[in-house]
């Protein structure tokens, strides 16, 4: 059993919403850019062993804080909004599968 690895997830995500690498571990926090850095923040949050500080570092340098604020915002948002959870376990379906 393999482990998913952080490049797995952002190679998911800038699949999924067509973003590159450079705009998620830039500074732009347009909710384009946004969702998707934080989603990634989450699923590596949910997916690997990384610390908070090791994911945060992915994107940019970022502190842990930031990534618990993400991992938050985004279990949130699964809790109230269908899209995201169904968009969230497509990802995690995929990312799981190819493991």
């Amino acid at each position: 059993h393999r482990q998913i690895t952080i490049s797995q997830i952002i190679d998911a995500i800038t699949d999924h919403f067509n973003v590159r690498l450079s705009d998620l571990q830039g500074k732009r926090r347009s909710r384009s850019i946004a969702f998707p850095r934080q989603l990634c923040m989450y699923l590596a949050r949910d997916l690997t062993r990384h610390s908070l500080e090791e994911i945060g570092g992915h994107f940019g340098g970022r502190d842990h804080t930031t990534v618990l604020h993400a991992y938050r915002n985004i279990d949130k948002l699964c809790d109230h909004d269908e899209k995201v959870r169904a968009t969230v376990d497509q990802l995690v379906g995929g990312l799981t599968q190819h493991s």
